[in-house]
């Protein structure tokens, strides 16, 4: 009788209750642990190195990797010509305007000096008055008219091979 009392006395469920839920929450785990990414996706990603060295060893590697291309970078940047040199073999404009402006600063200079030019072409004398001044001494625009009827049979005859070449 006094087992019997102490069967009913004593408590046997468990410290931690066993929750329903647990189970999904491990199979959530097994899920994302067979989804996981391959160790060569995550050196694609550049989240693992991609070495050979112990671990304990990748931190200093990548320090030195890093340490050499700075110094490559200081050296080729101490190579570089000065930009007086870049502007004397036209490889920099000679500007001192904004480069976002630098475009529209060339389009602006190369309309100018169309505007120039047209301006002198449309001052420039004529051949007769050249000629009077003695500066010509035949006029350059005057064509006889056998070299004009010569320069137009040549022309002809061009235009022919042309079309008798390429049909």
């Amino acid at each position: 009788m006094a087992e019997s009392d102490r069967s009913a006395v004593i408590d046997e469920t468990p410290i931690s209750p066993v929750r329903p839920s647990s189970h999904v929450r491990q199979n959530s785990l097994e899920k994302h642990l067979q989804h996981r990414p391959d160790p060569q996706e995550l050196k694609d990603r550049h989240i693992l190195l991609d070495t050979n060295a112990a671990p304990a060893l990748q931190s200093a590697a990548h320090d030195l990797e890093r340490q050499r291309a700075t110094d490559s970078l200081k050296k080729g940047l101490e190579k570089r010509p000065h930009r007086e040199d870049l502007v004397e073999r036209n490889i920099l404009p000679d500007s001192t305007a904004a480069p976002a402006i630098v475009g529209h600063q060339r389009e602006l200079e190369k309309h100018m000096r169309a505007d120039s030019l047209n301006e002198k072409i449309l001052h420039r004398p004529k051949p007769e008055q050249l000629l009077k001044e003695g500066i010509l001494t035949e006029d350059p625009t005057a064509i006889d008219s056998a070299a004009a009827e010569k320069l137009y049979e040549e022309n002809i005859e061009e235009e022919y091979a042309k079309r008798e070449g390429g049909a």
